[in-house]
């Protein structure tokens, strides 16, 4: 698919009425060549929508492309039929086709639009939306989207993940090898990582290419003069990359989060997640040019906007994380059993991060050295001179409290498996689950804890919940909830509307694996956008049970191995091959259909059969004494995988022919950043050992010895 252009073409027309106004906008979707406002074909947002509140929202999408697309009104109350959430919400707008939204606008702030079809998000389609207040006194302000973009399609982007590729992590230079754990004196901390059956420590899942501010990947702002206090809109249109955020100019005053207002709030630096936004007022202090910084989480990359002119002054840079001391933390926090460990701390409203250890700037008194003191350094305003945003310091302007009413209690654990990528609610997907019937005049309370690894912005439309932060009656309404690793965090909101409502990880590649639900109010009026809702709720449940493939072909010297592989959240049919160059070294073909059992999928019981023929002198014997002849064996089998401690798979199956076989296998073990070790054993006295070296992301430097073919050396290729 050719990278998306968000918007091509603008026209706005706005008419008077007596109250309010309408205000029209046409927005043409297509695919397309260098926009001239662009540095990166496809990177570019559309343009900021601006209304004043209490206008009327007339939008025409024109979708020009050759499929079909969405457009989601991302914090936006409005009716449940023009929320942009094809199949659930409204119907999808087909290639050639023009949607009208026509939506009254309650509310002012800073919100953004995006596709909410597969994975256009990424490609390009997004741009910001500004309310302004009634009777706002004109003032300097500028609207800034931050975003990620990669040159890489975002479905092979979505096929790496699934597939555990590492290519990302060799990218980032993240891998935390064997000999980079030997190297910085942590070879006991990557064993204990892979005893408890952990990948490496990762902070972002996606290499990305470029980070992007308003489409450049340096914005420049030269009219703003010295004593000018600028209010920036900053909206986190990203797929799925965090920013730092720090001004080179002094502190930030945070004024709203999400669109709403908030108490005043000076920081020297602020996190923003996926989907959320942040109005902070930064001055200009003298005729210069000051730096506002956004560095990703994982401190691969950067974007920034200068404000004025003079003299550069950059902003401080952010150091490369410290993988080996996140590890070492993440293993004191992880059970055997894959569930985190919070050992009782109260951790809520990000008061307390679990990754600060991996930010050492943020520590300038003394290095942390054991469990306890690590805890003790997660205080983010313990800090000597950096203050640091979290949730805690947010105080809404307005009382926020909800009105008297029945209390409807959830429980959501977000839960899921970063071998396999897949993210789910209380170990179900989006498809595995059924929708939550809420009822008008409740209030929804949901207490969430993350019992992943991994950040999750939890998005849910149509609404604005209060995050239950300590501020009372003043606990600030959100629509995008940033959970960090261990927390704990209760939100609720006042059931108004009608229609179903989708709540989301907004990480896009979480989402499309299933991290969701879907809020559906009884005895709600049909939805004319869908004239077959069960039929349209299918396309919803299809995007977690999407086929993800792999393939991995060995072409050495000794004859050709490898194999093919289809899965999905909780299935995997592989075949793998062997062929060799002569009868002696035979051929053989072994093929698994199973499924993964348990929240960590730790287990996997599988049928098949192996098809295989070498010419051999006599037959030989397994450890258990039974004859294994391989001379034109054809046979079924059932089985069952476990994963052990160090990321070890054992595999016992027994055959139509009454053979029993036991095996132990790893292929993934990193030697270097690149260097890979794989070994297998069986007993059928098979047994393999090789090394492979990751040149690229389709090809590796392969060598191996293998029991039946020999010594071989070439090349492996990877789909």
């Amino acid at each position: 698919m050719k990278k998306l252009l968000s918007v091509l073409t603008l026209i706005m027309l706005a008419t008077a009425a007596i109250a309010q106004q309408t205000v029209r906008y046409d927005l043409y979707i297509d695919h397309g060549h260098m926009h001239h406002e662009m540095t990166i074909n496809g990177g570019s947002p559309g343009p900021v929508l601006e209304f004043t509140e209490g206008d009327t929202a007339l939008i025409y999408v024109h979708n020009q492309m050759g499929m079909e697309t969405s457009i989601h009104w991302h914090g936006i109350l409005l009716p449940n039929r023009y929320d942009g959430v094809s199949y659930l919400t409204t119907a999808p707008i087909k290639a050639g086709e023009t949607h009208e939204y026509k939506f009254p606008l309650v509310q002012n702030g800073t919100y953004w639009y995006h596709s909410h079809t597969m994975f256009q998000e990424q490609s390009g389609l997004y741009g910001a939306i500004v309310i302004h207040k009634k009777n706002e006194k004109p003032r300097h302000e500028y609207t800034l989207v931050l975003s990620d973009y990669t040159h890489m399609n975002p479905n092979t982007v979505n096929r790496y993940l699934h597939n555990a590729s590492d290519w990302f992590a060799v990218k980032k230079n993240s891998v935390q090898s064997y000999g980079e754990a030997i190297k910085a004196g942590k070879f006991g901390t990557k064993v204990t990582n892979e005893w408890k059956r952990m990948q490496a420590m990762d902070v972002s899942d996606v290499y990305y290419d470029h980070f992007l501010s308003n489409g450049k990947i340096q914005d420049t702002l030269p009219q703003y003069k010295a004593g000018d206090k600028v209010r920036l809109r900053i909206v986190n249109g990203s797929s799925s990359t965090y920013f730092w955020l720090n001004y080179s100019g002094g502190k930030m005053t945070v004024v709203a989060n999400d669109g709403k207002d908030v108490e005043p709030v000076e920081v020297d630096r602020l996190i923003i997640g996926v989907a959320e936004t942040y109005d902070v007022v930064v001055t200009v202090p003298e005729d210069m040019q000051y730096e506002l910084l956004a560095t990703s989480e994982d401190r691969t990359g950067h974007t920034a906007v200068l404000l004025g002119s003079g003299m550069a002054m950059p902003a401080n840079r952010l150091p490369r994380l410290r993988y080996f001391d996140g590890m070492k933390m993440m293993n004191g926090m992880m059970k055997m059993n894959g569930d985190m460990d919070d050992m009782g701390m109260d951790m809520s409203a990000q008061q307390m991060d679990m990754n600060t250890v991996m930010y050492p700037e943020l520590d300038r008194k003394k290095k942390p050295a054991g469990k306890m003191e690590h805890m003790d350094h997660m205080h983010m305003s313990n800090n000597d001179d950096l203050v640091t945003l979290n949730y805690s310091m947010l105080r809404a302007t307005e009382k926020t409290s909800l009105p008297t009413g029945p209390v409807k209690e959830l429980h959501f654990d977000l839960t899921g498996n970063m071998n396999r990528y897949v993210w789910t609610i209380n170990n179900k997907t989006v498809s595995e689950s059924d929708k939550i019937l809420i009822k008008k005049g409740e209030n929804v309370r949901i207490i969430l804890y993350n019992n992943t690894m991994m950040r999750h912005p939890m998005h849910l439309h149509g609404h604005f919940f209060r995050v239950l932060n300590g501020q009372g009656d003043y606990s600030p309404l959100k629509h995008t909830l940033d959970i960090l690793p261990m927390e704990r965090d209760t939100i609720e909101f006042a059931a108004t509307e009608s229609g179903d409502w989708f709540f989301h990880c907004h990480i896009l590649y979480h989402m499309m694996s299933g991290m969701g639900r879907v809020f559906s109010y009884e005895n709600s009026p049909a939805n004319p956008e869908l004239p077959n809702p069960e039929q349209s709720y299918r396309k919803i449940k299809a995007d977690d049970r999407q086929i993800h493939t792999m393939a991995e072909i060995g072409l050495e010297s000794n004859g050709s191995d490898g194999n093919l592989q289809f899965s999905n959240t909780r299935y995997r049919f592989t075949t793998e091959w062997r062929v060799g160059l002569n009868a002696e070294n035979g051929y053989e073909t072994e093929s698994h259909l199973g499924r993964y059992i348990g929240r960590m999928q730790w287990l996997f019981p599988y049928i098949g059969w192996d098809f295989r023929y070498r010419r051999e002198k006599q037959p030989e014997k397994n450890l258990f004494g039974q004859v294994n002849t391989r001379n034109k064996r054809g046979v079924l089998h059932a089985g069952v995988e476990y994963t052990l401690p160090m990321l070890l798979t054992a595999d016992a199956s027994i055959d139509t022919d009454g053979k029993l076989r036991l095996q132990l296998s790893r292929e993934d073990i990193p030697i270097t950043r690149r260097l890979r070790l794989q070994f297998m054993a069986n007993t059928d006295r098979e047994y393999m050992a090789g090394f492979r070296y990751i040149w690229t992301n389709y090809l590796s430097l392969s060598t191996h010895y293998d029991s039946d073919m020999g010594f071989g050396a070439g090349i492996t290729l990877r789909y």
